[in-house]
């Protein structure tokens, strides 16, 4: 195997790192965007008896808010719900964009990973091959070696680049679907909520 990298050359350093990188954020965003952590099952039946026993108080809020993303929208609308539902909706529409950013963290560079892996190694295809052209212009078509480590560069590479970016690609697409879901669950989860403070919902199915 160190052979094998050592025969890409430099290139195979960036390549390395950002394979190291991506497999750290997959990890991370595996266990950042469990569905669990992210949005709680019955947490707006807590809130809504905690409602009930008049316990929406500071400490609450803020055991909610820490709780989960979900908590962190639901303690926003709560702060806002003797002002109306409009005025409820919008702020948790402003949580949801808030918490929204931060369970895409470290997205883009999972998408950037898939994009620039194959420009890195198609780059390495080119330095490899220049290597070739040179060694015909200097020495001919006889040395097989000289040729065959020029030739070598340029498919390393080229495989290194796509080896890194197709499951970057694939895992960038994954939790972007994931963090779409989750995101239009808490939306629901939260308008649960609302309708049931306000009166439109019974509390029965929470």
């Amino acid at each position: 195997m160190w052979e094998l990298l050592k025969a890409g050359g430099i290139l195979m350093i960036p390549l390395g790192l950002l394979s190291v990188i991506s497999l750290g954020i997959i990890a991370e965003r595996f266990w950042v965007l469990r569905k669990e952590r992210v949005s709680p099952r019955h947490l707006v039946a807590q809130v809504w008896t905690w409602f009930k026993k008049g316990q929406i108080n500071k400490k609450n809020l803020g055991i909610l808010r820490a709780n989960s993303p979900l908590g962190e929208i639901l303690a926003s609308g709560l702060l806002n719900h003797k002002h109306g539902r409009e005025v409820m909706k919008e702020s948790i529409r402003d949580a949801g964009r808030l918490v929204n950013l931060r369970l895409e963290r470290f997205l883009n560079f999972l998408g950037t990973t898939a994009a620039i892996s194959p420009l890195i190694g198609l780059l390495g295809t080119v330095i490899g091959m220049i290597r070739v052209f040179n060694v015909i212009t200097t020495q001919g078509v006889g040395d097989a070696n000289a040729l065959a480590g020029g030739i070598s560069v340029a498919l390393i590479t080229t495989a290194t680049g796509l080896v890194v970016a197709i499951p970057a690609f694939m895992f960038f697409r994954f939790f972007e679907r994931r963090v779409d879901e989750l995101i239009a669950s808490m939306e629901e989860e939260a308008l649960k909520l609302v309708e049931v403070l306000h009166g439109e919902r019974d509390s029965e199915g929470l």
